[in-house]
């Protein structure tokens, strides 16, 4: 504290001028902040294999950075494109044949079973609702149905801009990556040397960063791909395209207290309404069990960690950060909290003897 209070104008005048900078900086990093972070994670999960590597390569820093790259391309994106292309062929088939079931009358027999006329007899009669007419719902899903060749190639067009854009934050992913990798030790020095911590404080820190870090990838993403792995093997098993609807699946268990159930709820109704009754048993069990069980018990095992976070807060930090960043946010909500812990404990311990003798006082 003595050396803030030695603190002149001009040094004030420079910390204001290095804030201003620093801010103007970051405007101009800002739209591509996630690849950055990305990146920064990457490194941090593919330290060990980069360290092997580097220890075969002890005189070629730059070779070794680029093999770490390219490790990561063919053991992450290369099988991830090829997963993609299959997942768009199912899904134009499942879209295909939704489009024929519903142009050959397919509407019409379902609005015949004996439970759906129940349920819509009852809703007409007891609910404060609209009556709900038969010939007008299956007209309407006819003409959105014939309408879905057009919205067919809109998606297209948005998938190919999309994939673009992903592959363009790829590459900028590997670029900073690189140098994350070949500079890591010159970049964690430079970082200690301008903290104004002690080596202890700096430490834990960078620790909880790492770790969380971790965490937040394995609890969020491979939570989501056990889920769809498991939900996948369940819809196929039951007849319906296992890659799209377990890949809809992964992608449903990063919603918060909905989860799979979005996905394999109205997949039951439809095999009980088609008299499957049997596997309607089997995935409303799978669905609840072991989806499900894969969610409640993996991911907080995982997100915990040594971030001393429990399963309340992990749940805030999820939620809100899909509610402000979007999906990346599954990475930095858990971050942000975990950190503000972090730093509380720090605040709790360095003031330890003025926060003792206020509470006798």
């Amino acid at each position: 504290m003595s050396h803030f209070n030695k603190l002149n104008s001009s040094h004030w005048v420079l910390i204001a001028a290095l804030l201003a900078a620093g801010y103007a900086c970051f405007l101009l990093i800002e739209p591509y902040l996630n690849p950055i972070i990305l990146a920064f994670i990457m490194s941090l999960l593919f330290a060990p294999l980069h360290n092997k590597i580097s220890d075969r390569l002890p005189n070629s820093p730059n070779s070794a950075a680029i093999l770490s790259c390219m490790a990561l391309t063919f053991i992450i994106a290369i099988p991830l494109f090829f997963v993609f292309i299959a997942i768009v062929q199912q899904g134009a088939t499942f879209s295909k044949d939704a489009y024929h079931w519903v142009i050959d009358g397919g509407i019409q027999t379902l609005f015949q079973h004996p439970f759906v006329a129940k349920v819509l007899s009852f809703i007409n009669k007891y609910l404060p609702f609209d009556a709900i007419d038969p010939a007008e719902v299956t007209q309407k899903v006819a003409q959105l149905a014939s309408q879905i060749g057009t919205r067919i190639v809109g998606m297209s067009a948005q998938i190919v801009g999309d994939v673009t854009n992903v592959l363009m934050n790829f590459f900028l992913m590997l670029f900073v990556l690189f140098f994350l990798l070949r500079d890591q030790d010159k970049i964690i020095s430079a970082f200690r040397h301008v903290l104004p911590l002690s080596r202890s404080q700096e430490d834990r820190l960078l620790d909880e960063i790492e770790q969380v870090s971790k965490s937040a990838v394995l609890g969020s993403f491979l939570t989501a791909i056990a889920q769809g792995i498991a939900g996948g093997f369940a819809m196929w098993l039951a007849g319906f395209p296992g890659l799209f609807w377990g890949t809809m699946m992964g992608f449903a268990s990063f919603i918060p207290v909905v989860g799979t159930a979005l996905i394999w709820v109205p997949a039951t109704i439809y095999l009980l309404l088609t008299n499957q009754w049997e596997w309607a048993i089997f995935l409303t069990a799978w669905g609840v069990l072991v989806v499900g069980s894969i969610d409640n018990i993996v991911r907080p095992l995982l997100m915990q960690g040594n971030s001393g976070m429990n399963t309340l807060l992990i749940f805030f930090s999820l939620l809100g950060g899909i509610q402000l960043y979007g999906l990346i946010g599954l990475i930095y909500g858990p971050i942000i909290f975990a950190l503000t812990l972090v730093l509380f404990n720090m605040y709790e311990t360095e003031f330890k003897s003025f926060l003792d003798q206020q509470d006798k006082n």
